[in-house]
């Protein structure tokens, strides 16, 4: 079996792995990759500070300069909360019955693996953005772009961002589900004629690349968010929500609140705005996202939940971050050999083993993650 030795499958792993279908990566790239993850165990938190906010005051000359007033830093934290493989097996027998492909389909074996941890990975990332927005734009059900030349969708969410106080740099991604990707390619084909280098590759293979100061990616993993069955509730505190509450106390209605769902303040000429539930409805309760209600609420406002959609998520990288690392290994050793992968696909690496066994060889290809929206307000969901 000395063929089947991972130092000889390398090469054929890294150029099968493209090669198989893959469905598109968008969140993996766009979101901060955080280097702590090699560090900490499964299930061990990871902290990271939150700066607070700041007040200024009035300069007034003197000999010395005035004792600034001290901070009280909070802290986040996130863990590696996945710890997860893929395994098949290939007996002599076996491989005997498939004269002589059982090494190329051992590969397509390989590939199909990262295809399967890479769409877990980029699955966990889409509902991290989902339920960690802070506002939305747009019509659930209606899907984006779909007037030509009309790019008021993405202005209107970028705008949202920058009103949040987001940095809109070259860090700022829009991932978009495919049928707001085809529209973008259908209904504005025009910003597919020319690009700023003069060549035409955008126009031939219709790449996303950037726009209105967005990267645009898409991704395989979004899928249709479906609404709580709330109904009939109202505002219920006396002196009202100020602007910038998060948590709120409802009465009088029936059904459930999801995190995901958009919300809204329904008292004609209160507020338009369209907000991400982060914390469903529990105890009466339900959690908006930062930075919260805009406009102030008054006790017995209604409020709505908006109709099931399929998102699309703008975002600067820093607002979700993903730990990701292969799964250790004792010191001492362990069965088998073991080698570290790089998907050319996705970026991610993964620990690839194999183990002798009675009359067979178990293949493994392994990896250990965790996601988490860590800044609101840097993430605005596109209704679609």
């Amino acid at each position: 079996m000395s063929a089947n030795t991972l130092t000889g499958l390398i090469p054929t792993i890294q150029v099968v792995a493209d090669r198989v279908l893959r469905e598109q990566v968008g969140f993996i790239p766009a979101v901060h990759l955080n280097p702590s993850a090699e560090q900490a165990a499964k299930d061990q938190s990871i902290t990271y500070p939150i700066v607070p906010t700041m007040s200024a005051a009035d300069i007034t000359p003197a000999a010395v300069p005035t004792e600034p007033t001290g901070q009280s830093f909070t802290y986040g934290t996130m863990t590696i909360s996945k710890s997860r493989k893929v395994q098949f097996h290939w007996s002599g027998e076996e491989e005997a019955s498939v004269a002589g492909q059982h090494e190329n389909i051992k590969m397509s074996q390989m590939a199909q693996a990262f295809r399967t941890l890479v769409n877990e990975i980029e699955s966990d990332l889409f509902t991290a953005a989902k339920q960690g927005a802070s506002r939305a734009y747009g019509t659930a059900g209606t899907t984006p772009f779909s007037t030509a030349a009309d790019l008021s969708d993405l202005a209107q969410t970028r705008k949202i961002l920058v009103d949040n106080g987001a940095w809109v740099d070259g860090e700022m991604s829009i991932v978009l589900n495919s049928s707001s990707g085809a529209n973008l390619r259908g209904k504005q084909s025009s910003l597919f004629k020319v690009n700023e280098a003069g060549d035409d590759a955008v126009l031939r293979d219709a790449r996303l690349t950037r726009l209105e100061g967005f990267n645009i990616q898409e991704s395989g993993q979004i899928s249709a968010h479906t609404i709580g069955t709330g109904s009939g509730y109202l505002i219920n505190l006396t002196a009202g929500y100020a602007a910038g509450s998060t948590s709120f106390v409802l009465d009088t209605g029936s059904g459930t609140i999801l995190a995901g769902d958009i919300l809204t303040n329904t008292k004609t000429s209160r507020d338009t705005n369209k907000y991400v539930v982060g914390s469903a409805l529990a105890a009466n309760a339900v959690g908006l996202n930062k930075p919260g209600n805009k406009i102030a609420w008054v006790n017995n406002d209604p409020v709505a939940v908006g109709a099931s959609y399929t998102g699309n998520f703008a975002f600067e990288r820093n607002a979700i971050h993903l730990l990701t690392r292969t799964p250790k290994l004792p010191k001492e050793g362990s069965l088998g050999e073991h080698t570290v992968i790089t998907d050319a696909f996705s970026g991610i690496s993964f620990l690839v083993s194999m183990y002798p066994a009675y009359h067979e060889i178990i293949f493994e290809v392994a990896v250990c993650w965790g996601v988490k929206a860590v800044k609101s307000e840097a993430i605005v969901t596109l209704l679609g």
